[in-house]
């Protein structure tokens, strides 16, 4: 054990790659060169004790700990051939990754029948209480005549009391949601006081903002009083802002019938709007559509009684999750308490300090993954579960949940390729690139964000790409991945030649450089990483304390000296007849 030699270049392969290479050769190959070769590159890493400054034969205590120590960083393979226990908890999570991509399919056919309901139905309402609405002009539809504002207003209100004789589908009215009990609520909102004079330049305005209102009620029962007093609604034009119409419609959604679900009831809140607070003399027109869904009262559907299967899986899906995130929990206990007592036997017996690095390597980030993904998990199952009893109708909280999950489990299946030394190329060169890698966005981004800011200012009031922040980062990413270039040349607006000229300026010198420099400057520290790691046994490697200090264990992991550890009585957390609580039960580094 404390024979000196040359270190050879496979020996420095085996401590540079992950450490759930500890166990993976027998004593009589690499061990075997492991335990006789500590050269110059090494020097560095043995522990003297507190008396002496040369190695010593190790004792039963140093043994024992090194022992535990490459036994924790084993993979499931190795602890398999050193304990004979299966990998029940790796089995868990290739379970946990099953029903977790079937709970989101499912949830993904339920969510597209609903959306698909609300698009149809906000689609419908626009052309049913939108005058001459065309498809194609839905972002620009207006007004310029105070009779065509006047015929647009009355024209949603007459379709609204005509509902039941005009619509092909299936709405109800929902009384006593409006001013006064009615059901339509038409509201208009003007400046208190506005007197605009563009002959003389003058103008003079109290910027209060007064609301009136009036009611209507269909024709049908309960009767309407006020049904025809919208016909005698007057707008300021000289000093009005804009106006409203909101009532409300309820519908069922038959269709949920084909996935073998119970339709659901929805109340959809129509707000049409004729927004004229910029006062150019166009008047614009929109209509918003938000649902809520609830359960229907005595649902009846011949033929078929009530499923809970669906339900029963969301909670098999919940409750394999909040075993997984148990597991994982204790795993992560376990690493630090067999962190504190490696910390503790360097500082008391080798009388040295554990640098935080080696601290790390026992906090596996494989482990955290799994438990965001288990949490996520575990609160898009409950939402989804209120969702199917119609008690909640969180769908896009419960999709974005579900699919974050979904994406976290199936990102973890990386770690199981890393038992391969050919696979776990990606992992090492992102993590051996990643600081490199976020430093130079920190330098771009100071120089992107520069350039957003310039073309908002600039080119925004004269490019439809350029009218917000958020849109011109989108249309400037576009442009570093070769989207859209033509286009957004040529819809630069030519009325002012100055901004056009910088227009020009603009866009050529950033797509020069962030096309040409910085992608390539992006893709040349990624491969640099990775020529790093492809040639890295070509060169001095170094290894740290913790690693240096498993390698001096030689034994393999069916050498039987794995089976005699310390057990522990059983509790909540540990079966009967376990090791003690440094075993690592799920992932490998």
């Amino acid at each position: 054990m404390a024979a000196t030699g040359q270190q050879d270049s496979p020996e420095q392969e085996c401590l540079s790659c992950s450490v759930s290479r500890y166990g993976s050769t027998d004593s009589s190959g690499e061990h075997g060169h492991q335990s006789n070769s500590h050269g110059n590159n090494h020097s560095n890493h043995r522990f003297p004790t507190a008396t002496a400054g040369h190695w010593v034969g190790a004792d039963q205590e140093e043994e024992a700990i090194r022992r535990k120590l490459k036994y924790f960083f084993m993979s499931p393979c190795d602890k398999y051939h050193a304990k004979g226990r299966k990998p029940y908890k790796l089995i868990l999570q290739l379970l946990k990754i099953i029903i977790v991509t079937a709970q989101l399919v499912l949830f993904g056919l339920s969510n597209q029948v609903v959306v698909t309901f609300k698009e149809e139905n906000t689609m419908t309402f626009k052309h049913l209480f939108l005058k001459d609405y065309d498809e194609s002009t839905d972002d620009s539809f207006a007004v310029y005549t105070q009779s065509d504002v006047y015929d647009h207003i009355f024209y949603a209100v007459d379709q609204y009391l005509a509902l039941p004789e005009t619509t092909v589908g299936r709405y109800a009215y929902v009384y006593g949601v409006g001013v006064n009990g009615s059901a339509l609520s038409l509201c208009q909102q003007y400046y208190k006081k506005g007197r605009i004079d563009p002959a003389n330049d003058t103008f003079s305005i109290d910027p209060h903002v007064i609301t009136d209102c009036i009611g209507v009620n269909p024709l049908s029962v309960p009767p309407g009083p006020l049904t025809n007093s919208y016909k005698n609604f007057t707008l300021k034009f000289h000093k009005f802002i804009n106006v409203t119409i909101e009532f409300q419609l309820k519908a069922i959604n038959i269709q949920t019938i084909i996935n073998n679900e119970i339709p659901d009831c929805y109340t959809f809140y129509i707000t049409i709007v004729l927004d004229n607070k910029a006062h150019s003399g166009k008047v614009k027109i929109r209509l918003d559509n938000q649902a809520t869904i609830k359960e229907c009262k005595d649902p009846s559907v011949s033929g078929h009684a009530e499923n809970y299967t669906r339900v029963a899986f969301d909670v098999a899906v919940a409750l394999v999750c909040m075993l997984s995130l148990l597991l994982c929990g204790r795993s992560i206990l376990r690493g630090i308490m067999l962190q504190q007592e490696f910390v503790q036997f360097f500082r008391e017996t080798l009388d040295r300090k554990v640098c935080w690095a080696d601290r790390l390597e026992f906090i596996n980030g494989w482990y955290i993954l799994l438990i965001i993904s288990d949490i996520l998990t575990i609160t898009g199952s409950i939402i989804k579960i209120g969702i199917e009893s119609k008690t909640m109708s969180s769908y896009d909280l419960c999709g974005i949940l579900l699919g974050t999950s979904t994406l976290l489990v199936w990102v973890g299946v990386i770690r199981y390729l890393t038992f391969f030394q050919k696979y776990n190329i990606l992992i090492v060169t992102l993590r051996a690139a990643f600081p490199n890698v976020i430093r130079f966005c920190c330098c771009v981004a100071v120089i992107y964000l520069g350039y957003c800011f310039c073309g908002w200012i600039v080119l925004g009031p004269y490019h439809v790409k350029f009218r917000s922040l958020s849109m011109v980062s989108e249309c400037l990413f576009s442009l570093i991945n070769g989207d859209d270039m033509f286009v957004t040349f040529s819809e630069m607006q030519e009325s002012s030649t100055l901004v056009w000229l910088f227009s020009q300026v603009y866009l050529y010198t950033f797509i020069s450089l962030f096309i040409y420099m910085v992608l390539s400057l992006f893709i040349a520290l990624i491969t640099g990483a990775y020529e790093t790691i492809k040639h890295q046994t070509q060169e001095p490697i170094h290894i740290t304390d913790l690693h240096a200090f498993i390698a001096e264990c030689t034994d393999a992991p069916s050498s039987g000296k794995f089976r005699g550890l310390e057990t522990s009585p059983c509790s909540f957390f540990c079966c009967c007849d376990r090791t003690t609580t440094y075993e690592d039960v799920l992932l490998v580094n």
